[in-house]
């Protein structure tokens, strides 16, 4: 769907200068998405992985990260292998709704209730990171911090049309389990894609 260099903004790496792909196609469904225009793939032609590797190598940071949409819709094993040939460090942010592919330096799983991830992909998770839009969202989370790896940092998210509500929740949820973190969508404070 769309290419372009920014900061990451979100999670374990936020802070960081990284390319995003931004892969388009999506049945998720997120009634607060903030890309709904990638749920369509039909309207995002394809393009070559030789374009896309070349393209992320022109900027100074090595990072990638393959987001959507839905990037699981698609087998990544070639893009990654390509990415990584070239020294980039490859990232993804899934729902987790289909099969893992690819090879990467660091995963981080998004359940969404809309479309639960599958089982098998929770263990390979680097970070777990839970959009909290309702107080129910706490429990979504426990229940996917029980299935990943004692080692996958643990993120609560306030979505963002709700963060003056929900924030003051989290802040008060992390400090009673502090297994967890706060993620905030910084890029967003920063006006930045």
């Amino acid at each position: 769907m769309e290419e372009f260099y920014t900061i990451q903004g979100e999670g374990f790496n936020s802070g960081k200068a990284a390319y995003f792909i931004r892969l388009g196609g999506c049945d998720v469904g997120c009634h607060w998405c903030d890309v709904k225009e990638s749920w369509d793939a039909d309207l995002h032609p394809l393009t070559p992985i030789d374009e896309i590797v070349s393209n992320a190598t022109k900027y100074p940071g090595k990072a990638v990260v393959v987001t959507g949409g839905e990037p699981l819709l698609y087998n990544l094993d070639a893009l990654t292998k390509k990415l990584k040939e070239a020294g980039i460090a490859t990232f993804i942010e899934t729902s987790g709704a289909y099969p893992l592919s690819g090879y990467w330096d660091w995963i981080c799983l998004s359940p969404k209730k809309f479309k639960a991830p599958r089982k098998d992909i929770a263990p390979s998770a680097n970070e777990l990171k839970v959009i909290v839009f309702n107080k129910s969202d706490f429990k979504w989370a426990e229940e996917y911090a029980e299935l990943v790896s004692p080692n996958c940092k643990l993120y609560l998210q306030p979505e963002w049309s709700k963060s003056a509500e929900m924030i003051p929740l989290i802040i008060d949820y992390v400090m009673n389990n502090p297994k967890w973190e706060i993620s905030l969508q910084t890029h967003k404070y920063l006006n930045i894609p």
